[in-house]
């Protein structure tokens, strides 16, 4: 028998997820994959497979699978508390799921975004080369729905090395994201006011960009400077603070434009731009300049 996943349940948005599609921003197609690299790759590395192959990114847990075939899975991320065929699982270890096992997720008490990673990859037909959903685009495989059945991909054949690893989860409270200069950090007068109030995760943030609010309502400012200065649009990369004429930030996350017209006042570190992929609509938010910034 084929390996595969039989999807029962889905959760609000269950997305299929691998490495992204890096190379197309030219064609005006961004990179999408993984919103939190770092996860993703640490389930690939449990499951013994290449950081390459894709597997399912949760958001808000409730997702139900059934196995078809045994196959061996990993959970990453968002710590949703999961079972198999009703006996509670661990998440960063090693599962051996039986032919016709069922494992589901609940809703994670911390975090957003858990990743499920199966040995072999979820093999859906590729898309410029990636498996990746990129919700901004529409490019790649649809959203996973009930009824789906997600192929597995074949085992390689080397094999984990370690069946559990040591994670420390997602805390609760005000969250610290570290930031670099942008190019038009000068814009602001330099990082002092991102960094001085305590930012509120909206509710309209999602895969393409978190915003941000003052709860005091004075938001950053421009210096005079370059207070009515107009600018061409410019690439973006993840984890992009730009500066809309509200003054409020919005974070770039995986599935950002390529380009973008307001200024770039900052940009994230990749453990920050992970970081951010885990936040939830009010949240609160400090961004604190990286050490590496001076």
């Amino acid at each position: 028998m084929t390996p595969a996943l039989e999807v029962v349940r889905t959760g609000p948005l269950t997305l299929v997820q691998d490495a992204g599609r890096p190379g197309y921003a030219a064609v005006g197609v961004g990179r999408a994959g993984a919103a939190d690299r770092g996860a993703y790759r640490l389930g690939a590395r449990l499951v013994g497979h290449g950081e390459d192959l894709a597997a399912l990114e949760v958001t808000l847990g409730g997702l139900t699978v059934r196995a078809r075939g045994r196959i061996m899975v990993a959970l990453t991320g968002a710590p949703a508390p999961a079972t198999l065929d009703g006996r509670p699982v661990a998440h960063h270890a090693l599962i051996d799921v039986p032919h016709g096992g069922l494992l589901s997720l609940a809703p994670p008490p911390v975090g957003l975004r858990t990743y499920l990673a199966v040995r072999g990859g979820i093999d859906v037909e590729p898309v410029l080369g990636s498996r990746s959903t990129d919700t901004l685009s529409g490019v790649g495989p649809p959203r996973v729905a009930p009824g789906d059945v997600l192929p597995v991909g074949r085992a390689p054949s080397t094999f984990p090395q370690v069946d559990a690893v040591a994670h420390r989860p997602p805390s609760p409270g005000p969250v610290r994201l570290a930031v670099l200069p942008g190019p038009r950090t000068a814009w602001v007068g330099g990082l002092g006011p991102l960094v001085a109030p305590a930012w509120v995760v909206g509710t309209d943030s999602n895969r393409i960009g978190l915003r941000l609010s003052d709860p005091r309502g004075a938001g950053v400012a421009r210096v005079d400077r370059w207070r009515d200065a107009e600018l061409a649009s410019e690439g973006m990369v993840r984890g992009a603070v730009q500066l809309p004429p509200g003054g409020e930030p919005v974070i770039f996350l995986a599935d950002h434009p390529v380009t973008g017209g307001y200024p770039v006042v900052a940009v994230l570190t990749e453990a920050a731009s992970d970081r951010a992929a885990q936040l939830r609509p009010g949240d609160t938010v400090r961004l604190v300049v990286a050490p590496t910034a001076g």
